[in-house]
């Protein structure tokens, strides 16, 4: 059976996080105000932030696959690494088409390497020619998969593209529910997991930000019609992140929903019971990385679905 949710999870830890030129004009998400800091302060705040949330996920039995970036080439985002890679249960391993020339530096191979010591990986998909004709799709940023379901949800933008996604579902077998998002000042919402989360038993999502109604009401069918108990936020908590979580499990099954400081106090109360009935909330202080990176802890966690050695 195909399980939503794993105890492993790979993380980079960033050598010169900092605010990315190249990924502002789509990602609004981004503060220009926090790109003024020194190169210095925003490396050394972010993996403090970092550091912190590793631990943490730790002490409560995540395993946690920590890989250091490296110092050259310069990424600022690889801290993001979800959006480069993801990890199925089949065995599958995906490399993806991302938009800004520096994030594509990101890819690589000997972090799958590592990864296949103790995971059994029978096949690798390289999505990343796309780039040479200007289509994007930026792994479980630009898709948040149902992988119990085998659903992809997709809201299409610059860095998520039709021709992709539809790739994706032939090698993958998913259906695609691809649907139009827009922030309130009517941008296209970069990438889907800032909008929503799928978790086992339940989804969040900000159906406010899907303007066509047609639409709105096929997402949400979607959802409910594969089990989910469907949790709407508002625009102003999707811009504090409240979109951006992750159930994961500790080894010994506890059921965990990762998430900042700013995405749990922008919920209310009857939101957080909904949530806390499902898992247990963990939520960090990821300021420096939301407001220079443009995402928050799910974007920071690559699920290691591949099956143990």
């Amino acid at each position: 059976m195909r399980s939503q949710t794993t105890s492993n999870i790979l993380m980079i830890r960033p050598v010169r996080f900092g605010f990315n030129e190249q990924t502002a004009e789509s990602n609004a998400f981004q503060d220009k105000a926090f790109g003024q800091q020194t190169q210095d302060t925003a490396q050394a705040q972010a993996l403090g932030e970092f550091d912190e949330m590793v631990a943490r996920l730790r002490k409560h039995g995540v395993n946690v696959i920590v890989v250091e970036d490296t110092p050259e080439p310069h990424t600022p985002d690889s801290i993001f690494p979800n959006n480069w890679v993801s990890f199925h249960n089949n065995g599958t391993v995906i490399e993806y088409p991302m938009q800004a020339p520096n994030r594509r530096l990101e890819r690589r191979q000997d972090i799958v390497n590592l990864l296949e010591k103790d995971f059994y990986i029978n096949r690798k998909i390289d999505l990343s020619y796309f780039e040479e004709k200007g289509e994007y799709l930026e792994g479980t940023g630009s898709m948040v998969l149902d992988r119990k379901f085998k659903i992809a949800y997709a809201c299409l933008s610059p860095r998520t593209n039709e021709a992709v996604l539809t790739e994706f579902s032939i090698q993958m077998n998913y259906e695609i529910v691809k649907f139009t998002a827009v922030d309130g000042a009517g941008k296209q919402i970069y990438h889907t997991n800032v909008l929503m989360c799928i978790g086992d038993m339940f989804a969040v999502i900000c159906l406010e930000a899907i303007p066509d109604l047609d639409e709105r009401l096929m997402v949400r069918n979607s959802l409910e019609s594969s089990g989910k108990q469907v949790i709407e936020i508002t625009l102003d908590q999707m811009n504090q992140f409240a979109g951006n979580m992750l159930e994961i499990r500790s080894e010994k099954g506890d059921r965990y929903l990762v998430m900042s400081d700013a995405a749990y106090y922008s919920l209310t109360p009857a939101q957080t019971k909904i949530l806390g009935d499902y898992c247990t909330i963990l939520h960090f202080d990821l300021s420096m990385i939301e407001g220079n990176g443009g995402g928050s802890a799910r974007c920071m966690m690559a699920e290691v679905h591949l099956p143990m050695k």
